[in-house]
């Protein structure tokens, strides 16, 4: 599988490492950067930049799955679900890695490197690299739902009306 990543300067030393293990692990990994540390330096740009190599793989045929880090992977996240027919998701435990996956077909997560260790990281990863999508017929509608309202805005009937 192609792994995009990227990440702010918190995450720089966690992108560095998980690249290492997730290439052992035999994925091709794509580095969106930063590629040296900066203390100011602005996340948008390299996790729009990774969370768009993702859809385009993705659109071409190429399974393909994204890592986004920063301190709290808050900003990361909103950064990549930006861009169309990315769903990204923050991750925060095991469980959360599984049903982004097995529920939202998440094709982005973000992770806050300040908020976790190494060893939980990876563990977030390994499962959310691992899960497929459950294609359970609910969980395919509401992403169509999303989707759907991603490109012309349409939304379902307000049953309260």
């Amino acid at each position: 599988m192609r792994i995009h990543i990227a990440t702010d300067h918190a995450g720089l030393e966690f992108s560095t490492q998980l690249q290492h293990h997730l290439a052992e692990q035999g994925h091709e990994v794509v580095d969106h950067g930063p590629i040296e540390y900066d203390p100011v330096d602005d996340y948008p740009a390299f996790c729009i930049r990774a969370a768009q190599a993702v859809v385009t793989d993705q659109r071409a045929g190429v399974p393909a799955l994204g890592i986004v880090f920063g301190g709290s992977g808050n900003g990361e996240q909103i950064a990549a679900n930006k861009v169309e027919g990315v769903r990204a998701a923050l991750v925060w435990s095991i469980a959360t890695a599984e049903l982004a996956r097995e529920h939202n077909d998440a094709n982005v997560i973000a992770i806050g490197a300040r908020q976790h260790s190494f060893d939980e990281v990876v563990t977030f990863i390994d499962r959310f690299v691992e899960t497929p999508f459950s294609n359970d017929e609910r969980h395919v509608r509401r992403i169509g739902q999303i989707a759907a309202y991603e490109q012309d805005g349409s939304l379902q009937p307000d049953p309260r009306v």
